[in-house]
């Protein structure tokens, strides 16, 4: 077991360096609160990685991932749009957005599941997977990516806390775009 945690954890850290997911969890980071973000992809991480473990373990073969790249590459599209127009708060829900809790850790649950489906880090978990132990490839793998997303959450806290409203949700909608289109290429 410790040699698949190590193994995983390992891989999937570098994997993730300079990775769609951590350009996301960068844009999350200079809109909410870390800790519910970070709560969010690691929600988002240890899900998909579960799944990833479990078909390389029943199928230990490559699987299509096609189709799915395609549908979350739409979805990401569908997400810029919404980012870009924005979206109007009542007063509870400003209070949750400032607390950070609940949109935070869904809104990057989301979409780091989504953005992880088909992805290089998922692959990788699934390669691991068909050879290593299971438990170990899973919490290796996951906590990987979750170590990789907070030195990207450190950055957008930081970034954050000096940039406007409207360039966040402009640079969020651009990352959108390109994180949709790059899924459907990589699909077709």
């Amino acid at each position: 077991m410790l040699s698949a945690f190590l193994l995983s954890f390992g891989v999937i850290f570098v994997a993730e360096l300079g990775d769609k997911s951590q350009l996301m969890a960068m844009a999350f980071a200079a809109r909410y609160k870390p800790w519910p973000v970070l709560l969010g992809i690691t929600i988002a991480t240890a899900v998909t990685h579960a799944i990833s473990v479990g078909i390389g373990a029943a199928l230990g073969a490559r699987i299509p991932t096609d189709t799915i790249a395609i549908i979350a590459g739409i979805a990401f599209l569908v997400f810029a749009g919404w980012t870009l127009r924005g979206d109007s708060l009542d007063d509870d829900e400003v209070d949750r957005v400032d607390k950070g809790t609940r949109s935070a850790v869904v809104a990057a649950s989301v979409a780091f599941f989504l953005a992880e489906l088909g992805d290089k880090t998922m692959l990788a978990t699934i390669t691991l997977a068909t050879k290593e132990g299971i438990f170990g490839t899973w919490l290796g793998s996951t906590l990987g990516m979750v170590a990789a997303d907070a030195l990207a959450i450190l950055v957008g806290y930081h970034l954050g806390a000096r940039l406007p409203e409207k360039a966040i949700r402009y640079g969020a909608s651009v990352l959108f775009v390109v994180f949709g289109i790059l899924l459907i290429l990589e699909g077709a």
